[in-house]
């Protein structure tokens, strides 16, 4: 049994997937399960006189998605919680690949839970990051990917 988990999340059906099937795997008593929501910053360009207004606009739009990304983190973990579990909620802000794969490292993750729709590519933000580095050869753990249609409330 798997004592340390992380569980990719961001409110969307299929990271929804990831949440349902740590469920059906029915952690161990004790095991703790990480849930993490990445933000990631927009991508921009300053450019001369603009750069002021574009720092502000980026910084207005970080805020805006933390808290949102806030909210969609809380409803996973309860929903989590709920069912018994030990939760350890995460924020974080970044290129989704390399915080999950830090993050991994970190609390030294043994399995790490991942959605995916099988109607959207494969290089989605879970699985690739900007710089085009697959998540699965990043970690140096399980990596679950949790697929398919499931019944949340």
């Amino acid at each position: 049994m798997y004592k340390t988990i992380l569980v990719a999340y961001n409110g969307t059906p299929e990271s929804r997937v990831a949440l349902q099937e740590c469920l059906r795997m029915t952690p161990a008593q004790g095991a703790s399960i990480h849930l993490l929501a990445v933000v990631s910053p927009p991508p921009y360009l300053l450019v001369g006189e603009f750069a002021a207004a574009a720092v502000l606009s980026v910084e207005e739009g970080l805020t805006v998605e933390k808290e949102k990304m806030a909210k969609e983190l809380e409803a996973g973990a309860a929903m989590l919680t709920n069912a018994g579990l030990n939760v350890i909620p995460h924020l974080e802000i970044g290129e989704p690949v390399s915080v999950i794969e830090e993050l991994a490292h970190e609390l030294k993750v043994e399995l790490v839970i991942v959605g995916h729709s099988r109607q959207k590519p494969m290089a989605l933000r879970w699985w690739r990051g900007s710089t085009d580095t697959l998540l699965v050869e990043k970690l140096k753990c399980s990596l679950l990917v949790a697929s398919g249609a499931t019944n949340l409330s």
